[in-house]
């Protein structure tokens, strides 16, 4: 790795505090438009198989355990299975739900943790198979238009020699929590059917992308930034829609995105990266590349399946070709509970859970015992952070026997308070309503 002098390229904010929202809102309105007239360019892909991923995104389908769009490419385990083709790590069942390629944390576990997701609780969201990489052979490989020069390797140690830079951020599916628009919305989806666990946090160590693109020779007229996993190609109904990619715009880049080597203080685990993945504080799971084997940056905005037909909001109220990529998360409450979790009724109860927001850090958190009638203040585990969630737990004594629905709402510092009812979307992305848990008092 030979460094290349920096170029004089924009910059964004201060490192670390995320790229303004009304930014962000605006470079997605110019991509929407640009998409709409042809103007950006498809990054290996046909456009034609690309508008035939949009048509099919424009219409709801049934929740899917299996992986969607693409085909599983391994088998799906049957109930109580501790391990799941394709994935590495054990996934036993009191720890996760398999959901075709997926692993989703079941919420109660998270209980006896800390703020930190360890990492054999972390959910797992391939696309095809985990990967087994040899460091020593692998090379990060910055290339494109929207370099001064030629192509530019780094090694893995080339990376580590690099200043680190550690941040505390959740990694959130889009889909996380998609169940509930058929359960509480009675509202058609199609993906797979995740309930509350497609989230994790962990303190990700690593080297800003900024530092490598510009040490790769970054020109100032770059506008988006391609980073691609080394995972399988992703077949969908017959169509390769290539290895999993997702276009930053450059300004993001340059902001708070790490090329992270380590999660929690250990090497990246297979599945969740290793040797290097990116981690973009805030944003959709699908941002979030793991195994990066190259990036490209590119003069003129690039389209994949994963910001086109993918990654979209489509449904009434969008336009015809979807609404603009996806960037920030939701809103979002859980309690650390087993769904149907029985109480013994005059007991004291410690009520515990988790808010997070990719918008600004949570603010307050409030719950109701009895279905919505009352709320009252949570207290907060954590310093509220950006990107990451805070833990909360309230008192409670139950009352009356029976059946009983539990509710939790958070307030962001920006003035967003959970809604009642998610904003529809035929693919069930980015649910934000409160969602009801069901318990018994016995």
């Amino acid at each position: 790795m030979s460094p290349a002098p920096l170029s004089g390229s924009g910059t964004g904010p201060d490192p670390g505090t995320g790229t303004a929202p009304d930014a962000e809102e605006q470079y997605d309105r110019i991509r929407l438009r640009q998409w709409a007239r042809d103007d950006a360019r498809s990054a290996g892909i046909d456009r034609k198989d690309l508008l035939k991923l949009v048509a099919a995104a424009s219409v709801a389908g049934p929740l899917a355990s299996a992986a969607s769009p693409a085909r599983a490419s391994v088998p799906e385990p049957g109930p109580g299975a501790a391990s799941l083709p394709g994935v590495v790590k054990p996934l036993p069942p009191e720890l996760f739900t398999v959901r075709g390629t997926n692993a989703e944390t079941n919420f109660a576990a998270l209980r006896s943790t800390g703020l930190l997701t360890p990492a054999d609780r972390f959910f797992v969201r391939n696309h095809t198979a985990t990967p087994r990489i040899d460091v020593s052979g692998w090379r990060l490989t910055v290339w494109g238009s929207g370099l001064t020069g030629d192509p530019v390797d780094f090694s893995y140690a080339d990376l580590r020699a690099l200043p680190a830079v550690t941040r505390t951020a959740f990694v959130e599916c889009a889909g996380n929590a998609r169940s509930f628009y058929a359960s509480q919305q009675n509202q058609q989806v199609g993906g797979t059917a995740w309930t509350l666990g497609a989230i994790g946090t962990a303190r990700w160590r690593g080297v800003r992308l900024a530092d490598v693109l510009r040490r790769a020779g970054l020109g100032r007229h770059a506008v988006d930034v391609l980073p691609r996993g080394l995972d399988d190609e992703v077949i969908s109904d017959g169509v390769n829609l290539g290895r999993v990619r997702r276009p930053l715009p450059v300004d993001k880049a340059l902001d708070d995105v790490l090329l992270a080597y380590e999660m929690n203080g250990e090497p990246l685990p297979p599945d969740h990266g290793y040797p290097v993945r990116l981690i973009v504080p805030s944003w959709v799971g699908i941002a979030n590349i793991k195994w990066v084997g190259d990036i490209e940056v590119s003069e003129e905005p690039l389209l994949t399946p994963w910001n086109t037909g993918l990654y979209r909001l489509f449904g009434p109220g969008y336009p015809p070709q979807g609404s603009a990529p996806l960037t920030r998360q939701s809103l979002k409450s859980a309690f650390e509970l087993e769904p149907g979790a029985s109480f013994p009724a005059h007991r004291p109860v410690l009520l515990t859970g988790r808010s997070w927001s990719g918008g600004a850090p949570v603010r307050s958190v409030e719950i109701s015992t009895d279905g919505g009638t009352r709320w009252r203040r949570a207290r907060l585990r954590d310093e509220p952070r950006a990107g990451s969630w805070v833990r909360w737990s309230a008192d409670w004594v139950p009352r009356d026997r029976g059946a009983g629905v539990l509710l939790a709402r958070a307030t962001d510092r920006s003035g967003r308070t959970q809604p009642e009812t998610a904003v529809h979307n035929t693919q069930g992305y980015l649910f934000d309503a409160v969602v009801r848990h069901p318990v018994t008092v016995v």
